[in-house]
């Protein structure tokens, strides 16, 4: 049954709370090594780190708005292999669903890791965090994390979250065995800890954290949040849907993509290691760009730019979790996540299938059920 632990928090240090605490389970815990957001010294940057000096933690940062990379396939890494030692990880709800995901696909193995999830606050995109951390210095998480949890929803200085973040409903981790509250409540004075699973539980008493009670304003925060960010998912489909409702129109919408394949790249759920837009498929003979310019008189190069992502949406929007690193990585800010989300909403729907709620959940392509007889066979 899951429990309620807390961390009291002196002089309302938020960040260096948890950064002991981190710390302490290195300490105290059996955790050999823990993969968290931690801050580079040689940079305003933020980086997933595996971190087995707890003397390291001074420099963890799960609050900061960076968001470089989703870190499921960095657990992956750590995990789908036997090998010596324990990791935990510390997720944002997005890497906890993209995980689950792998772990379906045998790209992962949930064993031997341990998942501390944190209500998430959002992101920037990776250029308006690089100006936002250059004009802020050492503050930056600071002023981000009091303007979310006690300022507004409204842009700050300017810089306001990802697309992928302000129509995100899934701020809020499940598949954690710690997740961490920060919705409701007053996280100036203490963090209330959520523990989800025996793991998180045995945990807690390792680290012999008092019990507490959800603060009883947390059910309404986070149901107004919920709201606005279900608000904003539903408009963004709504222009969405408008703007690719044909192939004309699709393909002005990806007219800028040159094939670079970073969204490939950043997709926490891609994980084939040959992608066949990078074999012998799609390497043309000049003969055929020839006869393909002659016949139509003219041809985009390079070509296949949208036969590309139709694939991408038929191999993964079933697993789509929305994080937006599709976005993050364009070099021509393409919104690609708008695109993905949309296309992946209607696929859930269609298999009635949440991409990363349940690791029991069978991948839609990976059963057949009998209800979908007759659509098969049109009878």
């Amino acid at each position: 049954m899951p429990h309620i632990v807390r961390l009291p928090v002196e002089h309302e240090q938020i960040l260096a709370t948890l950064q002991v605490f981190f710390s302490r389970i290195l300490q105290q815990t059996q955790v050999d090594a823990m993969l968290a957001p931690v801050h580079l010294p040689m940079k305003h940057v933020v980086m997933p780190s595996l971190v087995a000096d707890p003397g390291k933690m001074t420099g963890a940062d799960p609050l900061s708005p960076s968001f470089p990379m989703n870190s499921a396939k960095l657990v992956s890494r750590l995990t789908r292999r036997s090998g010596r030692g324990r990791f935990a990880v510390v997720l944002r709800p997005c890497e906890i669903r993209a995980f689950v995901e792998l772990v379906k696909l045998k790209q992962g193995r949930m064993d031997k890791v341990f998942i501390i999830g944190l209500d998430c606050l959002g992101a920037f995109s990776n250029t308006a965090y690089s100006k936002f951390a250059g004009e802020c210095g050492r503050d930056a998480t600071t002023r981000f994390c009091n303007h979310v949890l006690f300022g507004g929803r409204d842009a700050l200085d300017g810089f306001d979250l990802a697309s992928a973040c302000r129509c995100c409903e899934h701020f809020v981790p499940h598949g954690a065995d710690l997740h961490i509250q920060l919705y409701g409540g007053n996280v100036r004075k203490e963090i209330l800890i959520r523990c989800e699973s025996d793991q998180g539980s045995a945990m807690a008493d390792a680290l012999k954290l008092e019990e507490a009670a959800d603060p009883q304003d947390r059910a309404m925060v986070v149901n107004d949040l919920l709201n606005v960010r279900k608000a904003a998912r539903d408009r963004m489909y709504a222009n969405t849907a408008t703007v690719v409702d044909s192939i004309e129109k699709l393909t002005r919408y990806l007219a800028d993509c040159v094939n670079c394949f970073n969204c490939r790249v950043a997709c926490p759920v891609c994980y084939c290691r040959e992608c066949v837009f990078m074999t012998d498929v799609f390497d043309h003979d000049p003969d055929r760009y020839l006869g393909w310019a002659e016949r139509k008189g003219m041809v985009k190069m390079p070509t296949d730019t949208v036969f590309y992502h139709l694939t991408r949406m038929a191999h993964m929007s079933t697993a789509c979790v929305g994080c937006g690193q599709c976005t993050n990585a364009c070099p021509n800010d393409i919104p690609v996540v708008e695109l993905f989300r949309l296309v992946a909403h209607r696929t859930q729907v269609a298999f009635d299938y949440p991409a990363g709620k349940d690791v029991g959940d069978r991948p839609p392509l990976a059963e057949f059920r009998e209800s979908e007889y007759t659509e098969v066979v049109g009878l």
